[in-house]
């Protein structure tokens, strides 16, 4: 076991990189520093993201700089009603070798990388969204009787079209669990949208360059599961998460009209790798209270649902999740 002195050189060292990251990334992907830094919190956990928003926002084209950045093999996956759990994973076909002998080959599907981009996932139907599960769980398939390993690391960044919902299939709430956050993509603003023209209607764009290598992300992962968190943190984690599971004594009133079902213990997993990757970003040693309050949302988002009624009446599941935080955790949370 290391010493402290060697786990904060290594926790700095890491620091330098990730700013170094953000830099290369922000060059093709221009503004929206909270979606960055959640997706880079998500391969930083080593889980993996739901992008959500409409086309047109950058989407691919943050999944494609990452994988640059970070040094990782990328797919891409477009999915449709018509695709097959083979079209992902692979399947065997028959070959006629030398002499007439006939013998299995395996050919990878797309699924096989360090990290893929499952663009409109919700077009898929329901067997081929499920053909993701053991992937994206257990980092492996298991195809013909045979369990074959994905890549080292293996991430999965899923979209979705809020808006266009006719001729999809939403996702089961066994397979949203298996995501670590959802990262909504909203409009840039005036600013950042001038900077977006600028740099994307020229002869030439910005590129972007290597920072990481799939090692030292393996290893960043390591350093971030050393990082010490303190035991008001870890309180204040349990507190938030079970704040929104209703008939838990002395969740707030407002959980108990509006919420239909609440986050399980994997949620609070996930925030406690997230608060981590959150200081490492900033360039900290250790989360705080406010950390596990900003990254509340995201983690929660798709682990809960509202009453039927809650929706009529047009409530919001991310207000709701602000407003349970402020009284949890007693820090105004930024709207």
């Amino acid at each position: 076991m290391s010493e402290p002195s060697e786990l904060v050189a290594e926790i700095e060292a890491l620091g330098g990189k990730l700013a170094e990251a953000r830099e290369s990334i922000t060059r093709r992907f221009i503004g929206q520093e909270r979606v960055v830094d959640l997706v880079l919190s998500a391969l930083l956990c080593g889980g993996h993201g739901l992008l959500i928003g409409l086309p047109g926002l950058g989407k691919t084209r943050l999944v494609d700089t990452l994988g640059t950045v970070m040094g990782l093999n990328t797919n891409r996956i477009q999915f449709t009603p018509d695709l097959m759990p083979a079209d992902i994973l692979g399947s065997e076909v028959l070959e006629t070798g030398e002499g007439g002998r006939r013998d299995f080959r395996f050919i990878e599907g797309p699924v096989f990388c360090q990290l893929l981009m499952a663009d409109e996932i919700n077009r898929a139907s329901p067997r081929t969204q499920s053909a993701l599960l053991q992937a994206m769980q257990e980092k492996e398939v298991t195809i013909a009787g045979e369990h074959r390993a994905l890549g080292a690391p293996f991430h999965v960044l899923a979209t979705q079209n809020p808006i266009e919902q006719e001729g999809t299939y939403p996702l089961p709430e066994a397979q949203l669990d298996r995501f670590l956050v959802q990262i909504d993509v909203p409009y840039p603003d005036r600013k950042t949208e001038h900077e977006i023209l600028l740099a994307t209607t020229g002869i030439e764009e910005a590129q972007s360059h290597a920072v990481f290598t799939p090692e030292e992300l393996l290893a960043a992962q390591v350093v971030l599961r050393r990082m010490p968190v303190g035991e008001k943190v870890v309180e204040l984690i349990l507190d938030l998460v079970r704040a929104f599971r209703p008939g838990e004594p002395g969740v707030p009133e407002e959980v108990t009209r509006n919420v239909s079902w609440g986050p399980g213990p994997r949620a609070a997993q996930g925030l406690m790798l997230t608060v981590r990757a959150r200081a490492l970003l900033d360039g900290r040693l250790a989360p705080s209270p406010e950390d596990v309050v900003q990254m509340a949302e995201p983690v929660l988002l798709h682990r809960m649902a509202l009453t039927f009624a809650a929706r009529a009446r047009g409530e919001s599941l991310g207000h709701l999740i602000h407003s349970v935080a402020e009284q949890v955790s007693h820090i105004e949370v930024a709207a």
